[in-house]
């Protein structure tokens, strides 16, 4: 099927892939991740993607994930949707983690593809249309194979799309050319999920984005989509620009976006905490770096 115009956007058009707050002790902060919650929300986003990636999921217990969908929910009500990361690499568990989020409040489920087994493809879409069929709650699939060392080749989202269930994707792909074959074939909303690819991404028919550096600069990632929906590429373009360095900085440091992203809230006085090892904290050169690099683009507003 051949989508005109925009897309729809199922969980919202700017989506923060938030980290997870712990205190000081590496308990899980609840009344951090309200706090959290709510200053995105209030500064742009109108999604939040809980358990991602960013929101060190393979170091959280089942119980922790369905507490934090509930205190989010709790904060931001009905102004924002709530995607909850339930992939693991076990189809019944994560089928047990969607029908746990569906019962603590989320809007839909993020279902990473299942990682070390490495599935086939015709297996691959077998465990998305299990874990789809197991709640009412909408899908968007991760394609992500730089972590889970499988790609969700495009044909596969092609019959995927075919799935009630199954309405949105998280891209990290980083096949441009792939992302576009799907999009020209489905009505799946994409979400760049890697913050160099936002505007590329959303000028080609993307829904939005998930996006990491929101957690630090939420109205700025907001404001470059905002922009270019408005019809001002030009002003679209030069924040995207504008925010690259931090992008960079962020995501492309040698360490993950977790430990750099926690890093900077922590230094601005936000809800973040440690992260949980294996991570390790960002040094205080990495530290001093990322602050030097924030106040750069804030002064360039």
């Amino acid at each position: 099927m051949t989508t005109s115009g925009r897309p729809s956007t199922p969980f919202g058009r700017t989506l923060c892939a938030m980290v997870t707050p712990f205190t000081d002790s590496g308990a899980l902060d609840l009344e951090g991740a309200r706090r959290l919650a709510d200053h995105l929300v209030a500064e742009g986003c109108d999604g939040l993607v809980l358990s991602g990636t960013t929101g060190e999921s393979p170091t959280t217990t089942d119980a922790e994930k369905a507490e934090l969908v509930r205190a989010v929910r709790d904060a931001v009500g009905d102004r924002a949707s709530i995607v909850a990361g339930v992939g693991t690499a076990d189809t019944r568990h994560t089928v047990e983690l969607a029908r746990a989020a569906e019962k603590s409040g989320a809007d839909g489920v993020l279902v990473v593809t299942p990682y070390y087994s490495r599935p086939p493809q015709d297996a691959l879409a077998q465990h998305f249309r299990e874990v789809a069929d197991a709640t009412g709650l909408p899908v968007m699939l991760y394609d992500i194979p730089g972590r889970t060392g499988t790609r969700i080749e495009p044909e596969t989202m092609i019959r995927l799309a075919e799935h009630p269930g199954i309405v949105a994707v998280k891209d990290c792909s980083y096949d441009f050319l792939g992302v576009q074959k799907v999009l020209a074939r489905t009505e799946l909303a994409y979400y760049a999920g890697c913050d160099e690819h936002i505007l590329a991404l959303y000028a080609v028919g993307a829904a939005g984005c998930v996006s990491t550096v929101a957690n630090v600069v939420p109205r700025r990632i907001a404001d470059i989509l905002e922009a270019f929906e408005a019809g001002d590429t030009a002003r679209a373009a030069r924040l995207q620009r504008q925010v690259t360095p931090l992008i960079e900085a962020v995501m492309d440091a040698g360490l993950p976006g977790t430990v750099t992203a926690k890093s900077l809230l922590t230094t601005l006085g936000r809800p973040a905490g440690p992260v949980r090892a294996p991570l390790r904290p960002a040094g205080p050169e990495t530290a001093d770096g990322l602050r030097t690099v924030y106040e750069e683009l804030i002064a360039a507003a």
